[in-house]
């Protein structure tokens, strides 16, 4: 029997949710509360729409004339990881028909338990791309930030590296919260020690979703937050030293060659 998963949204057409022109698939539930967070709507774990992995696999397959050489399915949330099996059958299904796979994760499900690696091992061998949101390296600044440790997170990027999966890593830039220079210098510095990191990426804070906590009900904690100006950007982007975008090499392993790492 198909594992059933529950969905919260999909987007057909998503141009930045890994390489290429991808369906989005969005997953409900969410442990961590990021104040920034522009999906609370997400969080819930116990509504959704349920679908099966075949089901599901059938509807998003039908687009793959969009997506070309470079795209595929990328799969986000909310926390995709929650629902670790049944992302590791719909991977399964699309790998079936040689569709790159992308997994959109914070890693605050990840555990280091055998029984829970046995089952993300499997995980890995149907994920091409895994897209990484790194949101703090202190770890008290990460609990005051989403009130959840990021020991778990730090460790799922360094399993990763160590079974040569290619990873991009992306940080929220919020001005006077998350761009101080010793946390942007500890994560280049944590980055440059990964072996598959391809791609980094600086995400600017934005606003857009104040609208669905106001609709919530629930008290947005950085009300006077603001975007980061185009220097504030660069200037974080020159500590991880990258440009928008850009690809690194990191560690002792080229983006030419991550599937020899």
């Amino acid at each position: 029997m198909s594992t059933k998963g529950f969905i919260h949204s999909f987007e057909s057409f998503a141009l930045v949710d890994g390489p290429g022109v991808r369906y989005c698939v969005f997953l409900q539930g969410c442990k961590m509360r990021c104040k920034y967070c522009h999906n609370p709507e997400t969080w819930a774990c116990d509504c959704g729409e349920e679908w099966t992995a075949e089901d599901l696999f059938k509807k998003v397959f039908r687009y793959k004339n969009y997506w070309g050489k470079d795209g595929g399915i990328t799969v986000s949330g909310g926390e995709a990881l929650l629902q670790l099996d049944f992302v590791t059958e719909f991977f399964r299904l699309a790998k079936a028909k040689g569709v790159h796979t992308t997994l959109d994760t914070s890693a605050n499900p990840f555990s280091m338990d055998p029984e829970y690696l046995a089952r993300f091992d499997q995980l890995m061998e149907v994920t091409d791309l895994f897209m990484l949101d790194i949101k703090e390296m202190d770890d008290e600044k990460h609990k005051a930030l989403t009130g959840h440790s990021n020991a778990n997170i730090l460790a799922m990027a360094q399993y990763l590296s160590d079974h040569g999966k290619e990873m991009w890593i992306r940080h929220v830039l919020v001005p006077d919260l998350t761009d101080d220079e010793k946390g942007l210098q500890d994560l280049a510095a944590f980055v440059r020690s990964l072996k598959s990191v391809s791609r980094v990426e600086i995400l600017p804070y934005h606003t857009l979703g104040l609208f669905k906590w106001e609709n919530l009900g629930i008290d947005y904690p950085l009300k006077d937050a603001r975007v980061p100006t185009e220097d504030e950007v660069k200037r974080a982007e020159a500590i991880l030293g990258i440009e928008k975008g850009e690809t690194v090499q990191t560690a002792d392993c080229d983006s030419d060659a991550l599937k020899g790492c």
